[in-house]
């Protein structure tokens, strides 16, 4: 029998506040196992661990209970205090008496009933208990980017001068992201190339930077601190080495009725080509779909006037293989598509366009030269509609439930250096809510407004209507007035929803990491961990975790710079001891376990068992604790009941339950 100690804590109010602790301790002390219970205050505090460590040496425990909070905030606070006592850290449960109990109850009896019953389930489950000891594993110190948008460049960077190596992914031809399609930033108004610019030819030119462009991710395997990963590097049809980056064969292209990508479809491309003037690296790539030589097997002008004799139509995708100890995902966003939001006559009229679509019309190097023009007659716009939360905060099905949180301050942004630049343009913002809560954020707002005579109409426009004139009737409401407007407009500008990169889901595939309804990863704990996946070695960097603005952005990629780096120093990691093993005299070779291992841990090998004085050779499931997370699917999925959990095992499971139902 153990010997279990027993300690309830306060948690201030959060939990005394609606279970009577003292109880807890009283019905502790009568638990089969349980020679000493006691209550604190704040048992994660240095008293309280104090006092755990004390009644380990005094009681001589074998085992502690700790009634608290989730095991998320202070299972390894309690497992280091123990340890340091003297205790296998693996000897210690946690039961959840606040999130499980307290937070979800009003009524003390209530809700003390179901704490005794928690602190039941963990006793009985410490009684069965074993001591564990963790594996170790090395360290590859190499780090791996998805995505080379500004998050993937301020992580690569971050990283790269703390002395290790990183390799940055992007399936676009040049790194540089979403912000390389801005003109300006908030609050600053500054230029968007002016900084980003910069920070591109510097992880271009850093010695341990490798960046694979026009590549993805085609698989991932291993675990944290030596993850195996393959990378798709697609045929570019020129040769990287040998390109000077002159153009001529862009300039000379005979086919240029490609919608450009960097453009947002607002102006053509050639087939060869380089998204923009700045990209990184300065090398084209052909598209093969829209290519002449490609698709009739003639032209082959640009590889006639390449000089440096870098056009190579036999270049093939190429597959590198290489190992990681860490990996960061930075994969990004985009609007969302509005195809069902057709009220707002989207693709009816090409004066009805999106925020980043004015980006690049208002962009110098953009297809309209920097000019604002209406796209349908090239004409400037004299009456300006910007409407707000277009997919944003929505409660149907159509959008997203969330709101964007870059919207009210890009619309900010847009309406002041349109007033700024054409103060004979007026300019009106239908919101529901202006949001503005970053720093110097609700200042900029007031500007727009008190500074520049931007109109803001607190209401919701239900339609825009293509005029037989070439104007759009804005119909929409005017909540603060309780009135109905129509105002004819010039153009109308849609504030649209983001939304994650939709390459996002497949790549949380490979990387078990885990994912929400909007497909933003999730991160392990919001408050606590909020740049790492629940997936140990897996970081996440930008709006791939969910909406935020470029400082966010930044910020966010230093610290799961840090986090990565903190991984990357170590030479050896402490692996999780509770893995799955298999019983070899009940396992019957049935490959169930291993087809639903997430982390291809599970092998089999022909082994020879003694079972009751007979020999014999059967097919045995093998695991493997390095690969092996301790996620249990195996042991629920073996129909024989050969696998099981250590520190969770069927035995440890059933006698919870029945402590729970006694």
């Amino acid at each position: 029998m153990q010997r279990i100690g027993v300690f309830v804590c306060h948690c201030g109010t959060n939990i005394a506040g609606t279970v009577d602790v003292k109880k807890v301790v009283e019905m502790a002390a009568h638990e089969p196992g349980v020679v000493h219970a006691e209550d604190y205050a704040y048992m994660c505090s240095e008293a309280g661990q104090e006092k755990i460590h004390k009644a380990i040496k005094e009681k001589h425990l074998t085992g502690l209970v700790v009634c608290s909070c989730s095991p998320r905030m202070h299972e390894t606070t309690f497992r280091n205090a123990a340890e340091k006592a003297g205790l296998n850290p693996y000897m210690v449960e946690i039961a959840n008496i606040r999130e499980h109990c307290s937070w979800i109850h009003k009524d003390m009896e209530e809700a003390t009933e179901k704490a005794v019953i928690l602190m039941r389930a963990a006793v009985a489950k410490v009684n069965l208990d074993a001591p564990l000891k963790p594996g170790e594993s090395k360290v590859t110190k190499r780090a791996l980017v998805i995505g080379g948008g500004i998050a993937g460049i301020q992580t690569a960077l971050d990283i790269a001068e703390a002395g290790y190596p990183v390799d940055i992914v992007e399936k676009t031809p040049s790194i540089g992201g979403r912000m390389s399609q801005l003109d300006k930033t908030f609050p600053t108004l500054d230029c968007s190339s002016c900084i980003l610019t910069p920070k591109m030819g510097e992880v271009n030119a850093h010695p341990l930077i490798n960046i694979y462009t026009y590549s993805e991710v085609e698989s991932v395997a291993g675990f944290v601190g030596d993850f195996t990963v393959e990378i798709r590097k697609k045929a570019r049809s020129v040769d990287m080495n040998k390109c000077t980056g002159c153009g001529l064969c862009q300039e000379k292209c005979p086919s240029k009725k490609s919608l450009s990508e960097f453009n947002r479809g607002l102006s053509t491309r050639s087939a060869i080509y380089t998204p923009f003037a700045q990209a990184v690296p300065n090398v084209p790539v052909i598209d093969r779909e829209a290519c002449i030589k490609f698709k009739t097997g003639k032209c082959g002008i640009c590889s006639k006037v390449c000089q440096a004799g870098a056009i190579d139509y036999d270049q093939v995708d190429e597959i590198i293989t290489e190992k990681y100890g860490a990996i960061v995902v930075a994969t990004g966003f985009d609007m969302i598509k509005l195809d069902k939001y057709d009220e707002y006559a989207y693709s009816q009229s090409k004066d009805v366009i999106t925020s980043l679509e004015l980006e690049r019309i208002m962009n110098a190097a953009g297809p309209t030269g920097g000019h604002l023009e209406r796209l349908s007659d090239g004409k400037a716009p004299k009456e300006i509609v910007f409407i707000q939360c277009v997919g944003s905060r929505c409660a149907d099905d159509r959008g997203k439930s969330y709101c964007s949180k870059i919207c009210c301050m890009y619309t900010a942004k847009h309406a002041m250096l349109i007033r700024d630049k054409y103060p004979d343009t007026n300019v009106t913002v239908f919101y529901i809510d202006v949001r503005t809560p970053g720093k110097n954020f609700d200042e900029f707002y007031r500007r727009a407004v008190e500074e520049y005579g931007v109109n803001y109409i607190k209401g919701q426009v239900g339609k825009v209507i293509p005029q037989p004139n070439g104007k759009l009737l804005v119909q929409g409401a005017d909540l603060l007035d309780s009135k109905q407007i129509l105002k004819e407009a010039d153009m109308v500008v849609l504030a649209a929803a983001i939304e994650p990169n939709e390459g996002v889901r497949k790549i949380a595939s490979m990387l078990t990491a885990s994912i929400d309804t909007n497909n933003f990863l999730t991160e392990a704990h919001a408050k606590l961990r909020p740049v790492e996946s629940p997936t140990a070695g897996i970081f996440l960097s930008g709006v791939c975790q969910g909406p935020k603005d470029i400082p966010e952005t930044v910020s966010q990629a230093g610290a799961a710079a840090v986090k990565a780096i903190g991984l990357l120093a170590k030479d050896k990691l402490l692996t999780n001891p509770c893995t799955a093993h298999s019983d070899e005299l009940l396992c019957n070779g049935c490959s169930q376990c291993a087809n639903v291992c997430p982390y291809g841990a599970i092998t089999y090998e022909d082994k020879e068992v003694n079972d009751h004085g007979i020999r014999e050779t059967r097919r045995i499931a093998i695991v493997n604790d390095a690969l092996c997370q301790g996620c249990g699917a195996c042991t629920v999925t073996c129909p024989s009941g050969a696998m099981d959990l250590q520190g969770f095992s069927n035995r440890q499971i059933l006698a919870e339950v029945d402590a729970i139902c006694r």
